[in-house]
Order: structure tokens, then sequence, then C-alpha cells
């Protein structure tokens, strides 16, 4: 194995992601690297999915779809999609903190570290007593996993308070002991979720130096979750942007702060400008294809932990007897709003351009016309600049569905929400196109699944979910259940 070639691998590879609870889509397709011996960061507004990539990660959640790989230092790859938890941590290297302290707070500085350490202690004694009576190489073990964990609080400058409570530490210490208990297990890849929240600038800095010196000392990449913008442009090597579980922007630092549609995500745009989008686009094209009831056969798997927390914190709840319903507001992404905003000022900008250059042949023309009205040049000017227009909007009419009605057979429309991933509003607008029952799905050719998702703003959604397979199924059990009705 040439160890040098897997040493210039990435560390973490993510390959389309997709993380959904039900109707909401957490992580959508999201796909980046973490290069070894580097700080990647992954930021984002509030509930842009980065925990739920950090769960996915750490095996506290099982991805819907996509490839999580790790590659260790000895040229090991992990797939950890397809890992349990705590092989995740104890094989491919991976450790993390979480958002909110998780520390054992009535034991010790040191005996927190020591639990980090507990899988070399319990090899050391054999898995018997062997430790209780402090024979074999457990004595030897026991020395060398004190030593470590000195080792780290003096890292974290916590050494002074080695045995006092870690519930008596202040907020920032906390913040510290709980990354010196990860670094105790001996990662390759630290994931930190939010570690500068709630920390002063003076703790910032310290945090800074820390993640520093692990990262040019001890060889461990760093992933890393923070809002603190100080803090991320400072100390990271590479910046990942989240917005809706979308990633919008991906680079060195000083790149992504000057992406407009970064700023956009996090600053929003400017009123005037949103209602020049809206004009232009129109309400429904930002709504997200979310809004339906969630399926209770998705989301973590049963061997997920109940350390990742409830789905309820995750998606928002419209009432105790509706149970869950996911609505995502129009305008909802920002940076889409920017993109769908630069759209509109290309088609304006190109209009201008082709009414000066119209204008301009129109003050040329009239001199040739003037030598000899019957001349050729003067006649071919005139076909140039209509016969474009006619083009464009040929090339711009809709695609159109072939086997719509006017009207539900029998007054009655079939449930289309029965088909896994059209809900309300798109049950909706099929049916103002003439799709009311599941045969006319089922018989969809080519042409008509291109026509839906231009009309539905979906990208390859329909093959992948098999709308039209479903569709079948759900019209072959429809037929035996209207005879029966009839014989009645």
């Amino acid at each position: 194995m040439d160890t040098v070639s897997d040493m210039n691998k990435p560390i973490l590879s993510v390959e389309h992601l997709s993380m959904k609870f039900g109707g909401l889509v957490a992580i959508g397709d999201l796909s980046f690297q973490a290069r070894r011996g580097e700080i990647t960061a992954l930021i984002g507004p509030n509930g842009a999915g980065k925990t739920t990539v950090f769960n996915c990660i750490t095996g506290f959640y099982k991805p819907s779809e996509g490839m999580i790989r790790m590659t260790g230092r000895s040229g090991d790859e992990f797939l950890l999609e397809r890992m349990p938890d705590f092989r995740i941590t104890a094989h491919a290297k991976v450790a993390r903190t979480f958002q909110n302290i998780r520390l054992f707070s009535g034991m010790t500085l040191l005996e927190n570290l020591l639990v980090a350490q507990h899988n070399t202690l319990m090899r050391a004694s054999g898995y018997t007593i062997l430790g209780l009576l402090g024979i074999g190489g457990y004595r030897k073990a026991s020395a060398e996993s004190v030593e470590k964990a000195e080792f780290w609080l003096e890292k974290t400058e916590l050494i002074d308070r080695a045995d006092d409570p870690a519930g008596d530490l202040p907020y920032g210490a906390q913040r510290r002991l709980e990354i010196a208990r990860a670094m105790c297990t001996e990662p390759e890849l630290l994931c930190l979720d939010e570690p500068a929240a709630g920390l002063n600038p003076r703790e910032s800095l310290a945090l800074n130096t820390l993640l520093n010196d692990i990262k040019e000392n001890t060889g461990t990449s760093i992933l890393l979750i923070e809002h603190d913008m100080s803090v991320v442009m400072q100390i990271s090597d590479h910046v990942v942007v989240l917005e809706y579980g979308r990633k919008i922007s991906d680079g060195h630092p000083e790149v992504v702060k000057q992406d407009p549609r970064v700023i956009a995500a996090y600053l929003g745009v400017d009123d005037e400008e949103v209602v020049e989008v809206l004009t232009a686009v129109g309400d429904d094209h930002v709504i997200e294809e979310l809004d339906v009831e969630p399926d209770p056969d998705q989301g973590p798997a049963a061997s997920s932990s109940m350390m990742a927390g409830p789905i309820s914190e995750t998606i928002g709840h419209s009432g105790e007897n509706e149970g869950e319903i996911v609505k995502v507001s129009p305008q909802a992404s920002k940076a889409l709003e920017y993109d769908e905003l630069q759209a509109v000022r290309q088609k304006k900008a190109k209009a201008a351009s082709a009414g000066t250059k119209a204008t301009a042949r129109a003050k040329a023309s009239p001199k040739p016309a003037a030598k000899a009205k019957t001349a050729k040049p003067a006649e071919k000017p005139a076909p140039t600049g209509p016969a474009k227009a006619p083009a464009g909007k040929a090339a711009a009419e809709p695609k159109k569905l072939s086997n719509t009605l006017a009207a539900p057979r029998g007054g009655t429309p079939d449930k289309l929400i029965l088909i896994k991933g059209i809900g309300p509003v798109n049950e909706r607008k099929l049916n103002e196109h003439g799709i009311y029952h599941f045969d006319q799905i089922a018989a969809w050719k080519k042409a008509d699944i291109q026509a839906a998702e231009a009309y539905l703003a979906f990208d390859g959604r329909i093959a992948r979910e098999d709308w039209i397979g479903q569709a079948k199924a759900l019209a072959k059990a429809a037929k035996p259940a209207a005879k029966g009705g009839r014989r009645k």
C-alpha cells in the first residue's frame, strides 16, 4: 500500500449525502471533502442542517442516501454510513463534541478524561477483575492513561483543577475540557459542534490557539461547526457553507466570505430586490417540495443513539392534533433569491443590449436604401431583427403533458398524495394541469416526465422516487375496489 498517496487523500469524503425526516429534507445531495491535517469549517444560518451532517458522520443518524468515506493514516477506508456509532469511534478514530456540554459533572476533571480511555483500560484488564487486582499489564496501562489525561489538562490550562468536579468549572473551561476528553481517544478526525458558543473574546482567542496546536502537533484533522466568524476566518483552511441542507459555497475562507450567495444567505437581500425577483418568477417558484406529511418509516434507524436528540428538535409542529407538518415559507432560501435576482438582471441586460443593437441597425439601414430601393442589401436587415423574436418565444414555450383531462373521471380525483414525493402543493399543481388519476401518471412517457419536472421545478426526482411505478401499483389496486363497489 502506497502510504504517501494515502496521506494525500482527503481524510473525509461526503458524497451525495441526503437525510430525510418524513417530509423534511434536512440534507439534500451534499458533497464535500475534508483534507488531512487541515481545519474544515461547516457554516451556515440556523437550521441549515450542520448538526445533522455531524450526526450522520458520527453514526447517530443513518443517512437516507449517500456515502461517507473516511481514510485513515494506514490507508484503511471506512464507509461510516454502514458502521454502528461505537465502531466509528473505536475503529475509524472519529471523535466529537456537542452543542450542549455533555460532561460527567459529578466526576473530577481527571476522571472525565480517564473515562474516555476506558477501551484501552478494559483491554489491559483482560475484561476481568485484573484491573481491581492491579496485576498483568493493567498497572502500566493505568499509569499511561493518567499521564495522557494530565498532558491534555496542561494543554487546556486546567491542570490546577484536576481534582475538582467538572460541574464546578466555568462555561469556557468546560468547553476546553470536552475537547481534551475527545483528544484522549486519539482521534484522526475531531468533529467540534460550535465549540466557541457562549465564549467571550478572550476565551475564543484561547480556543483558536488550542485548535491550531492540535492541528500542528498531533496531526488530527478538525471538522468544525461554528457561528463565530472570527474563529472560522482565523483558523479555518477550508470552509463549506450550507443553507437549508444544500451547499451554496465551498472554498478558501477569503473567497467564501466574499461570495454574494453567502452574504445573501446570512444577511438577506434588499426588499426592493425581493419584489423584483418575485415579480419575475412568482412566489411558488421558491417553495420547496417539502409540504408533505412525514413518513413514519423514514428517519433515524433504530440503532441511532438517544444522544442525538428527538426528531422534534429538527422539525416544527403545526398543532397537537394535526401531527407534524413541515412548512417552508416562500422566499426561504436567500441564496436562491440572489441567484434569481442575478438571472433577472442578466435577462434585462440582454434585452437592453438587444435594443441598443436594433437601434443602431435602424439608424444605419436608411443609407443603402437611399441609393437603391430595390437593392438586396436594404432587404437583409429587415428579417434578421424580427426573425429571432419568434424563435425565442417558441423555445420558451413550456412542454405540455399529453394525457390531461378537463375534469376528474366520475367527479372524484384520486388521492395523488399516496405517491411518496407528492404533497398537497404538488397535488394541487398537477390537478391544475389536468392530472387527477394514478393511471394518468402511470402512462407518462419521457416527454411527459420532462414537462412535469419543468413545471414542478424538479430535477430528476420523478425517476428517483419512481412515481410511475408507484402510480401503476396504486392504479392496479384501485381497479378491484372499483369493481367490487359496482357489484354491490
